[in-house]
């Protein structure tokens, strides 16, 4: 097990050469995120994509979703993408939105139950953008243990996970732990299906019919407003597959069940 310090020049060169080297051969790795840290796997790898759910304790009902380095990659993987959505992400990505589409049918990856869905989300966060530029595509988790509180330094994913993890790049305490919003663009009509660090009035602004369609716009809950305080309080960005408010989990992305039953992501 090694730890980089990202913040180092040096040692992020070498953490970065060594996890792509170790999402190469089928491993896992710890990487930072705008919002907690993430557990990844190469997303292709069935694998590595098993034992990822394997690790964290979870069943292929709940798969992970997948983290991307760039916009131009929501067209490989995705499906049928209405207009309102590339509104979305050109105005949001990168940072705290999940979308959940159709996923590419063509596609040889195997995330699990998903229902031929596929939850995508560009971080916000320069080391997971560097990673993920150049090993293309991840599966991502929050970096926990189910059920348990989520990571927000390199030592505390190291607590859970230790040596079964070969490489943790550590970039510092994460700068947010509010996980992303999480919208769902497969049926007619956008819908909320988690809020998270981006508030529904800021991306009503682009997609209005989100507003419409959420009564918790008119009518927030008292955790949801704190949780929105905190997250405009911290940056446009503040989780990695974001998107619970305050939840045991918090993950970084959510295809199918996990969504809306544990909806924590990095």
């Amino acid at each position: 097990m090694s730890v980089h310090d990202c913040e180092d020049p040096e040692q992020r060169r070498a953490g970065l050469d060594e996890a792509v080297e170790a999402l190469g051969r089928g491993q896992l790795v710890v990487l930072p995120t705008d919002t907690v840290y993430g557990l990844g796997a190469d997303a292709f790898d069935k694998k590595a994509v098993a034992r990822l759910l394997r690790m964290k304790g979870r069943g292929r009902h709940m798969p992970p979703p997948v983290l991307v380095g760039s916009t131009s990659t929501l067209d490989a993987l995705a499906t049928e993408i209405p207009a309102v959505v590339r509104d979305l992400v050109e105005a949001f990505w990168p940072g705290p939105l999940t979308i959940v589409c159709l996923a590419q049918p063509s596609l040889s990856w195997d995330l699990g139950e998903t229902d031929g869905t596929v939850a995508l989300r560009m971080p916000d966060h320069e080391v997971a953008l560097e990673l993920l530029q150049r090993t293309g595509p991840l599966a991502v988790s929050s970096a926990n243990l189910s059920k348990k509180p989520s990571a927000t330094s390199a030592a505390e994913a190291a607590a859970y996970f230790g040596g079964s993890v070969p490489v943790y790049l550590d970039a510092g305490r994460s700068p947010g732990s509010v996980p992303s919003t999480i919208i769902d663009a497969t049926a007619e009509r956008l819908t909320v299906l988690r809020h998270g660090a981006l508030s529904i009035e800021r991306l009503a602004e682009v997609a209005p019919e989100l507003a419409a369609g959420d009564p918790a716009v008119q009518q927030p809950s008292a955790e949801q407003s704190a949780a929105e305080g905190r997250a405009a309080g911290e940056s446009a960005s503040t989780d990695s597959a974001g998107q619970e408010t305050a939840p045991a989990e918090r993950d970084s992305g959510a295809p199918a069940a996990e969504r809306e039953s544990e909806p924590g992501s990095a």
